[in-house]
């Protein structure tokens, strides 16, 4: 099962849109946000994105609260199972505790990805660009031996991804 993880758009439209133009590409089967959705316009491109997706309240969210009946968006630290793999999604890194197979966290703008102990705990990066002049995310195919993550960034100026891919 291939998933997009996303977080950090904090209102930057066309950055979102071509990251999920890219991860419809990538034919993933669902959509994953850590939170700093930033604008209704964001989460109404995941509602209409082809795939099922699940996102977290971040720091900056305050204003879509009222939304969380419309949208499907929780408060963190939220727990799902895709699969057989038990996840955490949260925008904060606070919980990082080993309580599931896949923890997902926000927040730091920065990718980060560690295996520990056959758990994966990652942090997509930021969609907005405001920390570098980079928009990245994450496709994780979850396989039925471990993890592929492929990490995508892209120049803001430029038109083309670039591609890392860590196994675990």
């Amino acid at each position: 099962m291939k998933i997009a993880l996303i977080s950090d758009t904090h209102a930057q439209i066309e950055l979102t849109r071509k990251a999920l133009s890219k991860a419809k590409e990538e034919k993933v089967s669902y959509l994953i946000h850590a939170g700093d959705v930033g604008s209704v316009e964001i989460l109404d491109m995941m509602e209409e994105f082809p795939a099922p997706y699940t996102a977290v309240f971040g720091n900056n969210d305050y204003a879509l609260v009222s939304y969380q009946d419309k949208y499907n968006i929780f408060k963190e630290p939220h727990y799902f199972t895709l699969g057989d793999k038990k996840i955490k999604l949260m925008h904060l890194p606070y919980y990082l505790t080993p309580d599931s197979d896949i923890i997902i966290y926000g927040h730091l703008h920065k990718f980060q990805i560690e295996f520990i102990k056959g758990r994966l705990f990652i942090n997509p990066g930021e969609i907005c660009a405001r920390n570098k002049p980079y928009s990245e995310f994450v496709v994780l195919d979850i396989e039925e031996d471990g993890f592929l993550a492929e990490y995508f960034y892209r120049h803001v100026e430029e038109e083309d991804w670039n591609k890392k891919v860590f196994k675990g």
